[in-house]
This record gives structure tokens, sequence and C-alpha cells, in this order.
């Protein structure tokens, strides 16, 4: 017995000590952590230990230019390269760095964000734009349920977040946000480029918005997820026949009535909204064209799509009690936008038309979501 302790106890030590070598690794041999990035005052300094690099450059999303803008940073001590900017105005960017003309992401930052394929470090300023983009004192809960799908012909994976309070009180019933994403995005694009469990978070535990389900689908019919997954793709040509509107038609007839099914959602159209962002602002109005009568609350955003007279006249008989209309007053889509705002003016729907400053681009989809979820379900 008493050498299986002494066994034991020489097992524990060399763990310990495996760990904190593994530490040391972390501190380049000794030297202080290198920390990056560091906001400091109206100030912020990134930082990269690269010893071989020759140049190195700092690329960002705040840039006049983000595609191709770049600072030059310069080599300290133990071949830490820096620089150190003013801070942008508070929101949420991403960035890089350049090593000898190679992007790099940052190996101190732990907050990433994923935009299809690209993982990409984020810089969050704070101040009363992203003062709902940060953690909440009480959290609801994102699961990833997979409903099957006869129309597409597999399961199917979903993003579904529940507000605080969900599990608690399993006799109340929610409204629902159908949140579709953009060209590119998955059923995880809402989530970690919208923020949208911290906007809903931070709004509900304000009481500026209603406790409410937000369903996020995947709105390419031929994944069956997310590509981190690794599922084969299907090859579909959504302009054949067969493949027209197909994933708006498994939206309406097959997602909604799975989430009525099993989850605690109210099953009326005055208890459902749905929106997107560009190729789901599309699909959020064919949806609301296809099936009027199943949306109350409708919010295309920077959408890539029209509606004609007679689908407005027939959305405005079936009582929406609010259109949300959206868009960057340098968005590419911004004309499509304020045609579509003709013809809902013309055909005498109330709505609202939201302009911001700014383009194609997840700091105004964060935005807008921030907005028109404080109009939902009142």
């Amino acid at each position: 017995m008493k050498r299986i302790v002494t066994i034991l106890s020489a097992a524990l030590v060399l763990a310990a000590s495996l760990q904190a070598q593994e530490l040391t690794n972390f501190n380049f041999g000794g030297q202080a952590p290198v920390i990056s990035p560091e906001i400091q005052g109206d100030s912020v300094t990134f930082r990269l230990k690269a010893d071989y690099a020759t140049v190195v450059k700092l690329s960002g999303s705040w840039m006049p230019n983000p595609w191709g803008d770049t600072i030059d940073m310069t080599r300290g001590a133990n071949n830490v390269w820096a620089v150190k900017i003013a801070l942008p105005s508070p929101e949420i960017y991403t960035y890089n760095f350049v090593v000898d003309g190679v992007a790099v992401n940052d190996p101190q930052n732990v907050y990433v964000q994923r935009d299809g394929t690209r993982y990409l470090p984020m810089l969050i300023v704070p101040g009363e734009r992203t003062e709902n983009y940060g953690e909440a004192k009480t959290h609801g809960t994102v699961s990833h349920p997979w409903y099957d799908s006869k129309l597409l012909g597999y399961s199917r994976r979903l993003s579904v977040y529940t507000p605080y309070g969900y599990e608690a009180n399993p006799k109340k019933k929610y409204p629902v946000l159908y949140l579709l994403h953009g060209a590119g995005g998955d059923e995880e694009a809402w989530i970690s480029m919208g923020r949208t469990a911290q906007i809903l978070d931070n709004l509900i535990e304000k009481g500026l918005a209603e406790p409410m389900i937000v369903v996020m689908p995947n709105g390419n019919p031929g994944q069956q997820a997310a590509r981190t997954l690794g599922i084969p793709e299907k090859q579909m040509d959504w302009r054949a026949p067969e493949f027209q509107n197909i994933y708006v038609k498994s939206l309406c007839e097959e997602i909604v009535p799975f989430i009525e099914k099993n989850f605690r959602a109210i099953p009326k159209p005055a208890s459902r909204a749905i929106a997107g962002l560009s190729m789901g602002g599309g699909h959020t109005i064919s949806a609301s064209i296809l099936y009027p009568e199943m949306f109350d609350y409708i919010c295309p955003l920077s959408a890539a799509g029209q509606a004609t007279p007679e689908q407005i006249a027939t959305l405005k008989k079936a009582g929406v009690k609010l259109y949300f209309l959206a868009c960057g007053d340098t968005d590419f889509l911004f004309e499509g936008s304020k045609t579509l705002d003709k013809t809902l003016t013309e055909q005498g729907l109330d709505h609202i038309f939201y302009v911001s400053d700014g383009g194609h681009v997840w700091s105004n989809w964060r935005l807008y979501l921030n907005t028109f979820a404080q109009k939902l379900f009142k």
C-alpha cells in the first residue's frame, strides 16, 4: 500500500513539473509575457514576439482601407515588435499582423471571431456603441440542435439562443426571432460576429427587450452544418427549378414547426419575427412574400432582394406589426434598400427605414440587431 502511495505521489510531482514547464514555455524562457492588445486611456498597443522577422506590420478593420492599409511595427527588446496607435471609436474591430508578407493572428489574444473560414482576433473598444456587446450579469443559453429536413434530404444544424430563466420556468412560453446570416456565413455567424447572445442578454437584463428565443439556421442548403464540423457539402444549383426558394421553404415549413414543437415557443404570427442580413435579408423578404401570414415582424438588413407593390399590399393586408428596413449609406445595396423603402411608402405600409453610416459590414448589423430587437413583440 505504501509503495502505491509513493508511486502516485511521484506521478503527481511529475505532472506538476510538466505543467510548470509548459507554462514556462509560454513565458518565452522566463521573459515577461507579451500583452496584446493593451488599451491604455486613449491609445492601444499591439505586440508580437517574432525572433526572426525582418518586417512586421499591423492591419486592422478600423483603417481607411481595411483590405490593404497597414502600419509598420518596431522591433524592441527580446524581439518583441510593437506599435501604439490612437484608440479607434467604440466598436468591435478585427486585426492581424503581417510578418514578412504573411498574415499572422495575434497569439496573445483569446478574443477571436470566425468569419466563414477565417479566424480573426478582436479588439473591443468600450463605449456607448459597444455597451451591449460585452457580457451581461445574467446569461442565456446557446445550443445547437439538429432538425430533419425532408425537403433537403438530411439533418441540419441550428444555433438557438434561449433567454436567462428559460430553464428555471418550464411553463413560460416565448416569442421567437428567426435571425438569418449572409453569404459566406453559417449557423454560427450571428453568434460569433453578431454578438447575438451578448446583445440579447444585455437588452433583456435592462428591460429594453422582451425575453425571446432566437433561432439562427444555416442558410446554405448544400451544408448540413458549419464547415468547422468537416461534413461534406452537397452541390446545389440554386437556379434549378427544383431548388427555387428551397431554403426559405425549409425555414418556414420545417424549422418553424421544429422549434415550436421542441422549444417553448408561442405558435402565433404575433410572436414570430424574421430578420436577416444581405443574403439573409433576401431570404427574409422571400419568406414574408411566400408566407405572408407567418411573421408579424419583418426586418431586412442590407438586403439583397425586392418586393412588388402587390406583394407589399398582401403583407399590409396580413397585418404586419413592424417592418424594419435598414442599410448603410455607403453599402453597395443601398440603392436597392431605397427602392424597397419607396415601394413600402407607396403601398402605405407603415415601416421604419433605418439608415446608418458605413457599408456592408458587421458593425452595422450588430447596430441594427441592438436597435430592432428593442421593438419586437411589444
